[in-house]
């Protein structure tokens, strides 16, 4: 195993700041949060559960104490021209643009009486 190469590994632990795994010859390795997408990720848990195997990256090698540093998205990238073409609507900047239209058609169901909010 060499820092560069796409390994499988299997999911051992999940936590708000990343993902434990295994990988061949017992090597133990983190996948930080900010390793697993460029996107916003609100919540590994709901990416990640235990037993998966996932395709990773290596980034680092401690070959004393057979830890790895690894990257998920480094292991599933989408090449440019593809991710200019899709639409993706995630993070902040999504839900900013959004709520001036949610807030106007709550208030056009509250004055003309369309919803009720009991």
């Amino acid at each position: 195993m060499e820092v560069n190469d796409r390994i499988q590994c299997k999911v051992t632990g999940v936590q708000p700041y990343g993902v434990f795994v295994t990988c061949e010859n017992d090597y133990q390795g983190l996948i930080h949060i900010s390793e697993i997408s460029d996107k916003y990720v609100a919540a590994v848990d709901k990416l990640f559960t235990l037993g998966d195997l996932i395709y990773v990256s290596v980034l680092e090698i401690d070959e004393n104490e057979k830890k790895l540093k690894l990257s998920y998205k480094k292991a599933h990238l989408i090449h440019p021209k593809v991710f200019k073409r899709l639409d993706i609507k995630i993070g902040f900047r999504s839900l900013e643009n959004k709520l001036k239209d949610w807030i106007s058609e709550k208030k056009e169901e509250m004055e003309h009486g369309t919803k009720d909010f009991n």
